[in-house]
């Protein structure tokens, strides 16, 4: 009766750890044989300029993806590439007030992507993402800057991780 368990135990759980690959408790599928990623400077392309942007969501996804995956950072072509670029970072005004004033405006950032799966070529994306903050109207946009970038970015972050490594 105990082979029987173990047997059984063993038809259950070996289909459930090596099917597509290797999963984590973030969810992140890495796909059988990937061992390294890489991820290139993010260039700032967009005409309102906020000088530490680039750095700071290049910085932020290599965070990620190094400590929610087993993958390895490297500088050269890993076997998972991320390139990138800020193709937008502009305010507009959101809601209007009676007498046609901005009550809230609207901080956005676009940030688009380049995915390459050297061992999968479906996976691979050439994608924009976009997320936004809304602020009152009455702040100065230098003023809310360094609590909302910080929010966006991290958003921004865990949308290309996702659409990358997590298939759910």
């Amino acid at each position: 009766m105990k082979k029987i368990k173990i047997i059984a135990l063993f038809i259950f759980i070996v289909p459930l750890i090596s099917s597509c690959g290797i999963y984590s408790f973030t969810g992140a599928s890495i796909p059988v044989g990937a061992k390294t990623v890489s991820v290139e400077y993010f260039k700032n392309t967009a005409s309102i300029f906020n000088a530490t942007l680039s750095q700071d969501i290049t910085e932020l996804l290599q965070k990620k993806l190094v400590s929610q995956t087993s993958l390895n950072l490297t500088e050269g072509k890993g076997d998972l590439q991320f390139k990138g670029q800020i193709v937008d970072y502009s305010v507009a005004p959101i809601a209007l007030t009676a007498n046609e004033t901005a009550a809230q405006n609207r901080l956005t950032i676009k940030v688009k992507v380049t995915f390459i799966n050297e061992l999968d070529e479906t996976k691979n994306f050439d994608e924009t993402f976009s997320r936004y903050t809304d602020y009152d109207s009455k702040e100065m946009l230098s003023s809310v800057e360094p609590t909302v970038v910080p929010a966006i970015l991290e958003q921004l972050t865990d949308d290309i991780f996702q659409k990358a490594v997590v298939n759910w």
